[in-house]
């Protein structure tokens, strides 16, 4: 009797040492910031990178603390190239540079934003701007994802500052191996992208997209996973960077 009660005294002591355990969770700042880490992290702010998209060349270019970014490409017989700098657009026609009107120099400005932005992804979700909102956890090709909401600030958003995106994330890799958003211009819309051709370059992370829209029009962009395994999408294109090359930078 006297052991039986040693034998209880010594299993309510350890139990009542055990730390309580708790579980995993992630916030979606810590969820982006492992993404970014895994897909480059310091390095995006330490490499010029290169790539063709469509039969044209893009550069983003590290000068000082700023990045520009480069369009080039030929028109007519004569080699354009659009520079855009964190406050101001130009145009250079055969090294001679041009005015465009200002509702031009938004769209191209907006064009050349938008290319480098996918290209560099997941780097931009820690822009200033930048608002983000954990949806859950869900099973999507039998895969688990952290859903991830971004959404923009009005200040220092850009012109498409009410676009609204979702990610999702890797719940093992981090990576974001799926994207959707909704935006407004040119009549708006919804676009699903799939990723593949995963290809690390100088330590930097780079990939292809499947890029889809959903073939009912009502379709939430909520649930555009859903519908995207339910073949309810339809391939409207290929995002493919060709040629890419990274050039580090002290």
């Amino acid at each position: 009797m006297k052991r039986f009660c040693y034998i209880l005294l010594g299993l309510l002591f350890f139990s009542g040492c055990k730390e309580e355990v708790k579980p995993l969770t992630k916030t979606a700042q810590e969820i982006v910031d492992a993404s970014i880490e895994v897909s480059g992290g310091d390095l995006y702010r330490k490499g010029n990178i290169y790539f063709n998209f469509r039969n044209r060349e893009y550069h983003s270019e590290l000068m000082g603390n700023r990045t520009i970014l480069k369009r080039i490409f030929m028109q007519d017989s004569s080699l354009v190239v659009d520079v855009k700098e964190p406050k101001e657009f130009c145009r250079y026609v055969n090294d001679q540079k041009v005015i465009v009107p200002d509702t031009l120099a938004k769209a191209y400005s907006n064009s050349v934003n938008s290319v480098h932005y996918f290209a560099k992804l997941p780097y931009g979700l820690n822009d200033g701007a930048v608002n983000k909102e954990l949806l859950g956890i869900i099973s999507l090709k039998d895969k688990e994802y952290y859903k991830v909401k971004i959404t923009f600030d009005q200040e220092g958003g850009g012109d498409d500052f009410d676009d609204v995106y979702i990610y999702w994330f890797n719940k093992n890799t981090f990576k974001p191996d799926y994207l959707a958003y909704k935006f407004h211009s040119d009549g708006g819309g919804i676009r699903f992208r799939e990723a593949y051709n995963e290809r690390y370059v100088k330590g930097i992370r780079f990939v292809d997209y499947n890029n889809y829209k959903p073939k009912e029009k009502n379709t939430s962009i909520y649930e555009i996973d859903e519908a995207f395994e339910k073949g309810s999408l339809e391939l409207l294109s290929k995002i493919e960077l060709e040629n890419i090359k990274v050039s580090l930078v002290n």
